[in-house]
Parts: C-alpha cells; structure tokens; sequence
C-alpha cells in the first residue's frame, strides 16, 4: 500500500448543500479541499481518534473526531473502499475505523446527546439524526419543548427552517429545568451572535462600495459589527474566506476587500465580498479596549495596545489577527502605466482587474474573484467596438465566462506575459511546452511562500515613483505622430503645377488638353466576364418501394434501452435521454457491444439481399423513368423561357438608344415591315423546296 489515498467526488455537506471536493489520506494529515470555494482542511494525523464508517444518502461515508472536538464528515465513498480505508487507518493512525449502522426506523421518540459540536438524536443506541449545532441561528424556549432556528443557504433549493423537540419534564432533579439545560447546551456551541461585552476598537465612519454607504465598524472577538444608518450587519469571522489589500491605480487610495462564504444578505440582495476604500493620506492613533497582558496573550505579538498609522494599514492589520488569515496583495504584476492593474469593463460598468500570484480580483461593480486552479482557459478577443482596445476573457471549469472589456492595447503585452508565465491554457493555442508541470491540486490558494503583505508595506515609497516615471513615459510615446509628413503625401499624389502652366500659354487648346488628362485619368471600367452556372446536382429521389435500411448497433440498442432509461430517469426530456444513451453506450464492455454487433451484421445481410431481389424484379426502374421524364420536361422548359427572354432583350434594346424623330421611327418601321415580307416569302420557298425534294425521293429509290 502506498504511502497515500486519494479520492475525487467526496462530498462535504455544508449548510444542508453538498460541496464536492478532494480527499487524500497522508500519514501526516488528511487534506480535504472544496472545488467551490478552494477552502483546505487539514487534519493532522496526531489528533485523530474517531473514524466511522456509516451508509448514508450518498453512498458510504467517513465520520471522523478530533481530540481538540471537531467532528469532520464526508460521504460519496463506495462499498469497496472500506477494507483499503480501513487497513491504511490502522497502519498510519492506530485508529479502527468502525462500522456503524444508523436508525431507520423513522421514530420521533428517542435520546438528545450533546457530542462536543453535534446533537445526535439516537433510537434505541443508533444514530436517527445529527444536527450540527454551528448551523443554528437562534434557539428559543417552551413551556416544554425547545425550537431552533437556523441558517439559511442559498445554493440550496429546500432549506430546513427550524426544529422543535418536545422535553418531557424530569422528576429526579427539580432545581434545574431540563428545557433550560437543553437550550444552554445548545446555545454553548451554537453561532449565534450576541454583542456581549465591549467591542476591541470601532473605526468610525469608514466608507464601503458594498454594501454601498458609510459604516462604523465596531471589532468584537468573534465577529464584524456594521453599523450604518439605515442597516446593520454582524459578520462572523468564520465566515471570512479571503482578505486583500489592492492599491487603486491613482496611487493615493487603497482598496481592503472581504470575501464572504455565505454572503451577507439585505433583502434578496446578496454581498459576497465586502469592499473598504481608503486614502492613503488618511491616519489614525488606535488604542484598543484590552488591557496589555491580555493583547499579548491573545494576539501573541501581532497587535499592541496602542498603535498609530494609517487607516487602511490599522484596518488591515487588526483583522488579519483576528481572522487568522493571510492579507493578499498584488504581486510582480506591472501594467503598461507602471500600476499593478489593468482598467477595464466588466457587465457594462468599469473598473479594475487586478492579476494576483494565485488567481485575478476584479473590483469592484460587482465583484469577481477567479482561483487559477479554478479557471479553464482565457482568449485575448478583438475589441468589439474601437481597435485601440481588446477583451480579456476568462472561462472557468465549471462552463461560466467572465469578459474583461475595453482594456488598452499597450496592456496587452505585459497581460499575455504574465498569463503564459502562470502557465494559464491560452485559447486557439493550446498547451505549450512546460505547461503540463505538476500542480498541487491541494494547496490552499491563499498561501505563498513569503508574506507579500510585509513587502507591500516595504514598497510603499518605491511604487510612489514608478507611478510618476510611468507618467512622464506616457506623455513622450505620443511624439512619433507627424502629421506635416502625411500632407507632403498627398500633395505630390495629386500634384497639378505643370498642367497649370501649360494651360495659360493656350486658349481653347489647353481646354482640350485638359479634358484628355481627365479622362486618363480616370479609370477603366473593368467588365467582368459572366461565369457560366454549374448545373445544379440532381437530389437523389428515395424509392418507396424499396426495403429499409438496417439500423446500426446503436440504434438497436437504444430502442431496446429507451424505456428503461426513461423508468430509472422520470421526467426526463427526450434530449436528454439521447445524452444519457451515449453516455451509457460508451461505458458498455466489448462482450456487450458485440451482442449489438452482430444483431446490426445480420440486418446489414438480410438488407442486401432484399436489395437485389428488389432490383431483379424490376424495382427502381419505374423511378428512373419518371427522372428522365421530368429531365425532358425541364429541357423544354429552359428553352421557352431562354426565347422568351431573348425577345425581351431586344424590347429593352430598343429603350436604352438616344432620341429617335419621328420619320426615322417611321423610315425604320417601314424598312422593318420590308424585312418581314422578304422573310416570310423566304421561308415560303424554302418549305415548297423540302415537299419537292420530299415528292422526288421515293421515285430515285424505286428505280
């Protein structure tokens, strides 16, 4: 067995949605990354001492328990994987993985149990149900039963609201309510926020592009206060995915963005990402509401008790604490300007597309973040309405597309490069070479290797400058443009000064002169020779009469499977059904297959010979007559209409002379009537000649 197990397609459940993702068994961790979110979790080997495997919904699944009490569950595993689980567990983590079986009873009446962050509602020793309890939102108190509330998830299409669980009231201890033991035992690990005690610090007055307005921001220990005039919102920082900090291409602002998994909500609005803007001028004393042993030991030297600087650098510094998280900056990118962004629309609405170490952040109308690990391949497109501008367009793994509009043609240079150097799939050109390297699929996208943040701050005063010299550069490439040059062009193009002075020597013979240059001048009419049409291609006509043809292997089958896949699917379209046949027809063996095979040989044999049977009986031929029937009929058609638009020709060619007077329509007509006469009389002789020549034949044969 080797040192590893990796599985693809395991799902964790997250506020009642399944999230698929990747699992992998180490000896020093498991490591489980979301395909959605990119979020790692990493369990280290040490601190494991429970692992079930159980049935459930989604196949079989791995229950597993920490000694610090976390519970970690993911299902989507097949029967046949639990004896290499198993022997892997036991030799890497000294840990059983044990079979349990859940109760499916479908009874109401059972055992609450409080397991360190789950309520586990068992019937008759066996597990009916588990409730996480960092889902509830709000729990409440009855008489005798407890109700809880809890957090709604949009990804999913049926959400659970509440639970109610009735207590029976207990005869044994009278002094404690069971109904209030309950609710505090499920208040203790739920998440519900509660602004207990003072907040850390509050900055006041911060201005927010989303949600749009000015906030106060009052910092608890475990959450985010927004405090607004018309709303508020509570953040937990768990729910903290990302933190940036962006430089605003001005170089005097700065942009500090919070992405957010679930969003926040107001009304069916939804904010997934939460955006601060800053001046860079803009600075701050704080001093925060603790008392300095307990910063220290709290923030383990990250924050002190009173600090100064400015706003934005205070900001970020006490939630990167706080959230535990890693502040992600731009990284060696440069634009054509010297700024470390690209301007560009996104949706109809400009704004700023930032290239990071790990993927792109665009801010801020709306706001998109795209992981590499997550994106497809990207196309540099044409401009759709100026050449002075392209498109930059991202397509993601799961079939959506984001296009970056109007970005500059000079940042074209320096995009493409930095998109090759992240060995980025660039469509219409494939792969290159060194671009097949070996990704870890379960890095975590927000670690690097060095603290960009930290070089950020160092930076400061260096980027300042780059700014200002990028400046001056832009106001020197706009010296090639020479507009007397293109002037000179056009004068000696059409230069006239001779023909001038010719002209004043003559009268009325430079008059003539010049109307003989202007002809020359002008061009000659280039008459196109008229191709000749192809003739058209006959359609084969289908004989009615003749046997089918035979049905391929295929097609056989899916006659045979159609009904099936459409018992197994219900509801399923016909379109549908189509794609479910491929896809099941490509996954039939060779033996399967070759049943088909043969049925479709034997027809192909048995079409044959009716075929030739059908020809010797005289078949088709009663077809190939009415072709050549309908042929002839064409032919004289051809010639009617090609006479008759001959004699419309000569109409039209009467038309298109210059001014006739009226003897000479006269003379013309009469010379015309003439002409008939001696025509007619013509064609009379010759007829009479053809009957005596007709007359006399027969009499040289008889002698």
């Amino acid at each position: 067995m080797g040192d590893t197990l990796e599985f693809n397609e395991i799902y964790q459940e997250i506020k009642g949605s399944w999230n698929d993702g990747r699992l992998r068994f180490s000896k020093q961790n498991v490591v489980y990354k979301s395909s959605k979110t990119g979020k790692v979790d990493s369990i280290p080997a040490g601190e494991l001492n429970l692992a079930q495997w159980r049935r459930v919904c989604l196949g079989h699944g791995i229950k597993l328990g920490t000694s610090t009490g976390l519970i970690y569950k993911y299902d989507g595993f097949r029967d046949t994987d639990f004896e290499k689980i198993s022997e892997f567990f036991k030799a890497n983590y000294k840990v059983e993985l044990t079979e349990k079986d859940m109760c499916v009873k479908g009874w109401n009446w059972g055992t609450a149990k409080f397991s360190g962050p789950l309520l586990s509602f068992d019937v008759n020793d066996n597990t009916a149900f588990e409730v996480p309890l960092s889902n509830v939102s709000q729990c409440a108190t009855g008489k005798n039963e407890v109700t809880l509330e809890f957090h709604q998830n949009d990804d999913t299409e049926v959400s659970l609201m509440e639970v109610r669980f009735y207590v029976p009231p207990s005869q044994s201890d009278e002094r404690q309510d069971p109904v209030e033991a309950f609710a505090q035992s499920v208040l203790s690990k739920a998440d519900v926020i509660q602004a207990t005690g003072d907040a850390v610090c509050i900055f006041k007055e911060l201005q927010c592009l989303t949600p749009r307005g000015r906030y106060d921001i009052r910092i608890y220990p475990t959450f985010l206060h927004l405090h607004g005039k018309t709303f508020d919102y509570k953040i937990p920082y768990t729910t903290v995915l990302r933190l940036f900090l962006l430089p605003h291409k001005d170089q005097r602002q700065m942009f500090f963005v919070i992405s957010l998994d679930p969003p926040i909500k107001q009304g069916q609005t939804r904010y997934h990402f939460l955006i601060l803007l800053f001046s860079k001028e803009e600075d701050i004393n704080l001093t925060l509401n603790m008392s300095e042993d307990d910063v220290e030991r709290r923030f383990e030297g990250k924050l002190s008790k009173n600090m100064s600087g400015s706003l934005y650098e205070m900001v970020s510094r006490v939630m990167k604490a706080l959230v535990n998280r890693k502040i992600t900056v731009p990284g060696n990118f440069q634009g054509h300007s010297g700024a470390q962004c690209i301007t560009c629309s996104y949706k109809a609405s400009s704004g700023l597309l930032y290239p990071l170490e790990r993927g792109f952040i665009y801010v801020h109308k709306p706001p998109v973040h795209l992981r590499f690990e997550e994106i497809s391949c990207v196309n540099f497109a044409r401009g759709t309405t100026t050449t002075r501008s392209f498109d930059f367009e991202i397509e993601t793994k799961q079939g959506n597309q984001y296009t970056f509009s109007s970005i500059e043609r000079e940042e074209y240079g320096k995009l493409f490069d930095f998109v090759n150097a992240k060995k980025l799939n660039i469509k219409n050109r494939g792969f290159k070479e060194g671009m097949k390297g070996k990704i870890d699929e379960y890095s975590d996208s927000d670690d690097d290797q060095h603290d960009a943040y930290l070089e950020r701050m160092k930076a400061e005063g260096k980027i300042r400058e780059e700014g200002n010299d990028s400046d001056e550069s832009d106001a020197e490439s706009d010296e090639s443009f020479n507009p007397g040059e293109e002037d000179d062009d056009i004068a000696e193009e059409y230069d006239s000064n001779a023909s001038a002075s010719d002209s004043s020597e003559d009268g009325d013979d430079s008059e003539d002169e010049g109307a003989k240059k202007k002809k020359k001048a002008k061009k000659a009419k280039v008459v196109k020779e008229k191709k000749e049409r192809k003739p058209r291609k006959e359609k084969k006509q289908k004989d009615t009469g003749g046997p089918k043809r035979p049905m391929s292997a295929y097609m056989l089958w899916l006659n045979s499977s159609r009904e099936r896949i459409k018992s197994e699917n219900p509801g399923i379209s016909i379109t549908e059904i189509s794609k479910k046949a491929g896809e099941m027809w490509r996954q039939l063996g060779k033996d399967e297959k070759e049943e088909w095979e043969t049925k479709a040989g034997e027809a192909k044999r048995e079409y044959d010979k009716a075929k030739r049977e059908y020809k010797e009986s005289g078949g088709g031929s009663s077809s190939a007559s009415k072709k050549d029937s309908k042929k002839s009929g064409g032919k004289k058609e051809e010639k009617k209409r090609k006479s008759a638009g001959g004699n419309k020709d000569k109409e039209r060619g009467g038309g298109s002379d210059s001014f006739k007077s009226r003897e000479f329509i006269e003379s013309s007509e009469e010379s015309s009537s003439d002409s008939d006469r001696k025509s007619k009389s013509k064609r009379k002789k010759e007829e009479s000649d053809e009957e005596e020549e007709a007359m006399s034949t027969p009499e040289e044969e008889s002698d």
